[in-house]
């Protein structure tokens, strides 16, 4: 995703990260994504079972870290669906608004099923098969 895409749809989910509170988990470091210079504090299995607010908690109550788990789990969606997302400004809107929305609706939602059902919203299919 592009920089600028990526920031739209960090601040569209501005809102939600600053709304969310829960407990303190505990802290494991796993490898940074590409776009990131600090080791992130959660693993893979935390954050496809972490609602919402456990998800901002693991983030530091940081909207940058939040959104890599946010793009974490949309490339783990994407991939299992066979999805390619959108590189365009509307669709990282119409992502970040559909997460934004659900995510404020309910901060004890599984973070990772709001990220999947806006990736099924936004991704497609591709053209040809992939190559194994």
């Amino acid at each position: 995703m592009r920089p600028i895409h990526r920031l739209a749809l960090c601040f569209a989910l501005a809102t939600v990260a600053l709304s969310a509170s829960a407990q303190q988990p505990s802290a494991v470091t796993i490898t940074p994504s590409a776009d990131s210079t600090a080791a992130h504090n959660w693993t893979t299995e935390q954050i496809l079972t972490c609602p919402v607010s456990d998800c901002w908690q693991l983030a530091g109550k940081n909207e940058a870290t939040f959104f890599d788990i946010i793009q974490q789990l949309a490339a783990i969606s994407a991939q299992a669906r066979g999805l390619t997302l959108p590189d365009n400004a509307e669709a990282g809107r119409r992502a970040g608004e559909y997460i934004k929305a659900k995510a404020k609706s309910d901060h004890r939602q599984l973070l990772y099923a709001i990220v999947d059902a806006s990736v099924r919203r936004v991704g497609t299919r591709p053209s040809t098969p992939p190559a194994n």
